[in-house]
């Protein structure tokens, strides 16, 4: 297995209001030495915003804002905006990020060129309920039934859209289409489309109608991952495929535990699995991963890569930013060890 060295926290919470409660799951952009970090601040309350630090290096923190970088402007993210990523295409930074009212959490888009000015995209992923979603994707037996599972109830009077979470770009247009990852639990779903503009109800029907032609992966087995899975951190392009870091969960009596795992997406089509480790890339082990605001929790979202060393940025236990780190090639050495055919 691949040598996973722990580089330790990178972030803890401020005394700053914003950000007094925790800091956690950080999206990761490396511009050459320097990486811009975009994390999610939590007041007390859980409140979230998302808060900006700048690091020289993959380690030392240099800069640091007192002021949130990206708030909540609508309804829909009410409660706060969750977990954010980030890329670059062609000349724009598309932030991601979840947009939570209380009841719904769906994926939202904030573009910018100068990560000081946001043109605010709104929500992109699908709004429907669960009712809907179903009715859809039940006409093609091949999902997986664990999809018709998750579904939330509230004793509310207010309309309960399907969860859809961890969503992140690719970092560049592939066959001239925007493609990006969401999560739909259990599993990891791809959107490849020429405009944003395309996403639009009569989209979403369809995609629905043959929704399992657009699932990456779902869970495997009776592992680390047996509950549910996401996309983690940006996929990275490699001379053998896109290197997806992403979350697996499992149920255990004391409650759900997050680790960290990879695979390898076909680079034209990324929808194809090249290969995927059969156990965790890390789990939680030491103090800061066990205990915290929810315990036995990495969740990696942002990775940098200085030299053959890949460094993976991650949610500690819900409640600081903490970084690992794994060579590159041994890395994709164990992937290719572990190459599996899905027929998508």
């Amino acid at each position: 297995m691949v040598k996973v060295t722990r580089e330790g926290i990178i972030l803890k919470k401020s005394d700053l209001a914003f950000e007094n409660d925790s800091v956690l799951n950080p999206g990761i952009f490396q511009d050459g030495n320097t990486i811009h970090m975009l994390y999610r601040a939590v007041r007390s309350g859980n409140y979230s915003t998302i808060g900006y630090c700048k690091l020289e290096g993959p380690l030392t923190v240099v800069e640091r804002n007192n002021t949130p970088l990206i708030i909540p402007y609508s309804e829909d993210a009410s409660k706060g905006i969750e977990d954010p990523r980030i890329v670059k295409i062609d000349g724009v930074y598309y932030i991601t990020y979840t947009a939570y009212n209380g009841i719904n959490a769906l994926g939202a888009l904030v573009t910018s060129t100068d990560l000081i000015t946001f043109e605010r995209k709104g929500i992109i992923t699908p709004m429907f309920t669960f009712d809907q979603f179903k009715i859809l994707a039940e006409c093609n037996n091949m999902v997986n039934a664990k999809y018709f599972r998750h579904v939330r109830h509230f004793d509310i009077n207010q309309e309960v859209f399907l969860w859809d979470k961890d969503l992140l770009f690719f970092p560049r247009k592939i066959d001239g289409k925007l493609a990006f990852l969401h999560r739909i639990r259990p599993g990891i779903q791809l959107v490849m489309v020429s405009s944003l503009e395309e996403l639009t109800e009569e989209y979403w029907k369809h995609y629905f109608l043959h929704f399992n032609e657009h699932i990456v992966m779902d869970p495997i087995g009776i592992n680390h991952e047996s509950s549910y899975i996401g996309a983690g951190a940006p996929p990275i392009e490699t001379e053998f495929g896109w290197l997806l870091i992403y979350h697996g969960v499992y149920d255990t009596y004391e409650g759900y535990v997050y680790s960290a795992s990879a695979a390898l997406l076909d680079i034209d089509k990324p929808i194809n699995v090249i290969a995927r480790l059969a156990e965790p890339l890390f789990t939680p082990e030491l103090k800061y991963e066990l205990n915290g605001v929810v315990n036995n929790v990495v969740f990696p979202t942002g990775t940098a890569l200085f030299g053959d060393t890949l460094y993976i940025y991650y949610g500690a236990a819900d409640k600081c930013i903490a970084c690992a780190s794994v060579s590159l090639k041994e890395l994709l050495k164990e992937l290719l060890l572990n190459k599996i055919n899905y027929e998508n």
